[in-house]
């Protein structure tokens, strides 16, 4: 029997979210023309996503300034699909945390997946 009290609730499959984060993307890149590159890392970046992953994102933006709270003011994330967890780097900030050989680095190098760049 079925119960007309219950909502039913569907996840995102992991294809729609990208396309989303693309679009998302394009349309922050018109209103910032400093934003180069977007990315998805973590669950997404790796081809693992499921129902309750959270959206990781690595926005590159060549005129970023301030501490990283200051940054994510910016960009409106609550526009995205799913809960983000956002980190914005220059391109120097991001080559150099390459660079540094820390943990988190290598999870960067092994499961970015960049959904959006700026052409040319």
């Amino acid at each position: 029997m079925r119960s007309l009290t219950q909502s039913v609730l569907r996840w995102p499959e992991p294809h729609q979210v990208l396309r989303q984060v693309e679009t998302w993307a394009a349309e922050q890149a018109a209103r910032v023309p400093s934003l180069e590159r977007v990315a998805v890392f973590g669950s997404y970046g790796r081809g693992q996503a499921g129902v309750g992953s959270d959206l990781d994102l690595l926005l590159i933006d060549a005129h970023a300034s301030g501490s990283q709270q200051e940054r994510l003011l910016l960009w409106p994330l609550e526009r995205l699909p799913l809960s983000c967890d956002a980190l914005v780097l220059t391109p120097a900030e991001h080559s150099a945390l390459l660079a540094e050989g820390s943990r988190f680095a290598g999870e960067l190098r092994r499961d970015v997946r960049w959904v959006w760049p700026r052409r040319s």
